[in-house]
């Protein structure tokens, strides 16, 4: 698996973690069914919300920005953050704002979105429940967020061959969350609403806790 999932850029204190594997450009069958599956359950809470602006923290290269604004259907404001954008892809949707932010300190008011966004995050920082915090807060109806099940994640990279010296640990990846611990921490600061567990993610919705 890739250091990363489709929403990617990430930071673990002030250090930029990069993709190690293009899960989008994988000829894998496997690896391709697998995002597939992720995108699906991302795509189907993201529809739900019927969000009017959004907030996408982390996004990388944009890559799912862009799926989710094309997905549809489309917020009247969609914004990308990274704490760096140099890696923001040039085909990313010009309606889409750039911001670079951190997790820990995203420059909007509270309740500035209907819908913030965070896939593929957690896992890289210090300290997750001070991000999931920032993004509740800047939240006005909904969160949603994702991260590597572990040790399912550890345990396919070892079925593969990568990063054996490491027990299958992404490079990037400080935090390891089960599903129960991920939940535990999005219920510090989020009434979690929907769970969903495509191989080997697990996805969540939100309300922020007042």
């Amino acid at each position: 698996m890739s250091a990363r999932g489709p929403g990617v850029g990430a930071v673990a204190d002030d250090n930029i973690v990069g993709n190690h594997y293009d899960k989008y450009g994988t000829r894998n069958p496997i690896a391709r069914a697998l995002v597939r599956g992720f995108l699906g359950a991302v795509t189907e809470l993201y529809r739900s919300t019927g969000a009017r602006s959004v907030l996408e923290v982390g996004c990388g290269e944009g890559l799912l920005a862009q799926h989710l604004w094309r997905s549809g259907p489309r917020p009247d404001r969609f914004v990308a953050s990274d704490v760096e954008l140099d890696r923001i892809a040039p085909t990313l949707e010009p309606a889409i704002e750039r911001v670079r932010a951190s997790i820990y300190e995203l420059p909007f008011e509270d309740r500035a979105f209907d819908l913030v966004v965070c896939c593929e995050v957690l896992e890289h920082v210090t300290a997750p429940a001070r991000g999931v915090a920032e993004l509740a807060r800047v939240a006005g109806r909904h969160v949603l967020i994702s991260a590597p099940w572990e040790p399912v994640w550890r345990a396919l990279n070892l079925a593969r061959g990568r990063y054996v010296r490491a027990l299958g640990n992404t490079p990037g990846h400080i935090q390891h969350f089960s599903r129960s611990g991920f939940i535990a921490l999005a219920r510090e600061h989020l009434r979690v609403t929907d769970v969903r567990t495509p191989l080997p993610w697990t996805v969540l919705l939100g309300q922020p806790r007042r």
